[in-house]
């Protein structure tokens, strides 16, 4: 793991089938700035620079969801998966459970544009804690979260799965 230096920048290189790619990182950190801005200057938008930009708006997203009497407001990009059951809709975290008060078609439609993606009918899963995936031997997909934690792709979202998890 390399630490981000206070000021300075941080040199990617990434070396692709004929071309090298090369990503600077610049991080200015002062007392003078008001906001976080993150501007991107590139020559085209290719498949890993789209996954930093889903990733960049999936972190000011959250999802509120109640536990023991309490409200809380939950980045998305903790909770691992979303399950309906009995047309109540449940958050899950690394640790906790919490109930939320949309339906689940809801709940996807707020998580549009980011690495949640239905797996089943009841079902939506964060690919970005996936740890491994499987094949099952009846079409469906068993994916083993980084909490330990195992869920089903129906066979139904396997095509759209597999693309959305591969990229």
């Amino acid at each position: 793991m390399f630490r981000i230096p206070q000021n300075g920048t941080i040199l990617f290189i990434r070396i692709l089938r004929k071309d090298v790619m090369i990503i600077r990182l610049t991080v200015n950190e002062s007392k003078n700035y008001d906001e976080v801005e993150i501007t991107i200057n590139c020559p085209q938008i290719d498949n890993v620079l789209e996954r930093l930009i889903k990733q960049i708006n999936q972190l000011h997203r959250t999802l509120t969801g109640t536990r023991d009497g309490r409200t809380y407001s939950l980045f998305v990009d903790n909770v691992y998966y979303i399950e309906s059951i009995d047309n109540r809709s449940f958050l899950y975290s690394e640790k906790d459970v919490y109930e939320s008060d949309l339906k689940l078609y809801e709940i996807e439609q707020v998580l549009t544009g980011t690495h949640f993606i239905r797996v089943s009918k009841n079902l939506i899963v964060n690919t970005v804690l996936i740890d491994s995936v499987r094949a099952l031997f009846n079409g469906k997909f068993e994916a083993s979260l980084m909490n330990g934690e195992k869920v089903i792709v129906n066979r139904h979202y396997v095509k759209a799965f597999k693309e959305k998890f591969l990229t």
